[in-house]
């Protein structure tokens, strides 16, 4: 399993519109592995430049490699659905979350058994953040609360509820002691984990915030938006640093955008997002105008 299952060369043509056939010649066989996941996949994060890790219904926890597609790890542990996995980059640590209400830490190279429990949520657990060196936890869930936790012992070190902050995501600002996160209640906050408290709110957006993500410099935030029939779906640019305002919005689906990232910048690439959606569709905007790629 996971072996090379074709070794079969295709040839394509190219269509021309007065019905003249150009070959272009053999196309390099597919690799094609057995899959890492037996039901839906219901997360993926990176974990190392050359390695990602996924989270599904079959309540595995599987580590693969962005280059072969083999899957190198699966960690199996949650009595239920895993809704969210993270792992804080080039760390040998991963984080899921449950609708067991629990999260468990994995060792990359350690026992096929989690290293550390974290209970304490009475609700399915719905957001995860890890500080940049892995010391450090924060999750939520729908019963309204973020939790912070010790991931060396496991233990709470706060816990703040707020009423109808059903938590969608959470996403740790690199190099800061902040946090973002999205709710059903449409707003957008940044806790301060050193207090686990609300450090500022941005204004209500007229839809369930689904997804965030923070640029690598720091410097924006980004959330996406539920929709239907054309109506929401939009994401939204936020300005951390200055003003906190809005600063820009990506209107394009036509369905709720269940996804938000920001892509790596090449040399010659302006700023770019992309954005999923339940209209079947990805979408790559530029990052500064709005516009689609």
């Amino acid at each position: 399993m996971g072996k090379l299952q074709s070794k079969i060369n295709f040839h394509t043509s190219k269509y021309r519109a007065d019905g003249s056939v150009e070959e272009a010649g053999p196309v390099r066989a597919a690799h094609q592995h057995s899959p890492a996941h037996t039901d839906t996949v219901t997360s993926v994060a990176a974990l190392k430049p050359e390695l990602c890790v996924s989270g599904g219904k079959d309540k595995s926890v599987a580590v693969c490699s962005w280059r072969s597609g083999a899957a190198l790890r699966r960690f199996i542990g949650h009595e239920r659905e895993v809704t969210k996995v993270t792992s804080a980059l080039d760390s040998t640590r991963v984080f899921s979350a449950s609708r067991d209400k629990t999260v468990m830490m994995w060792e990359l190279h350690g026992p096929a058994g989690p290293s550390q429990h974290f209970p304490g949520h009475d609700l399915v657990v719905t957001g995860l953040a890890v500080s940049p060196d892995a010391s450090q936890l924060c999750s939520g869930s729908r019963d309204n609360s973020v939790c912070k936790w010790d991931t060396e012992t496991g233990e709470c070190l706060g816990r703040a509820t707020i009423s109808r902050n059903l938590v969608t995501h959470l996403c740790w600002v690199p190099g800061e002691p902040y946090i973002t996160q999205t709710s059903e209640d449409k707003t957008i906050r940044v806790w301060d984990s050193r207090e686990l408290r609300v450090a500022h709110t941005f204004p209500a957006k007229r839809h369930i915030q689904t997804c965030c993500d923070v640029s690598p410099d720091g410097r924006y935030c980004l959330s996406s938006s539920s929709g239907s029939a054309g109506e929401g779906g939009e994401a939204t640019l936020w300005d951390l640093r200055q003003t906190r305002n809005q600063v820009c919005e990506y209107k394009g689906h036509f369905q709720t955008t269940t996804s938000c990232v920001f892509l790596p910048r090449g040399p010659a690439l302006a700023p770019s997002v992309a954005t999923s959606s339940c209209d079947s569709t990805v979408k790559v905007w530029d990052r500064d105008t709005g516009g689609r790629g």
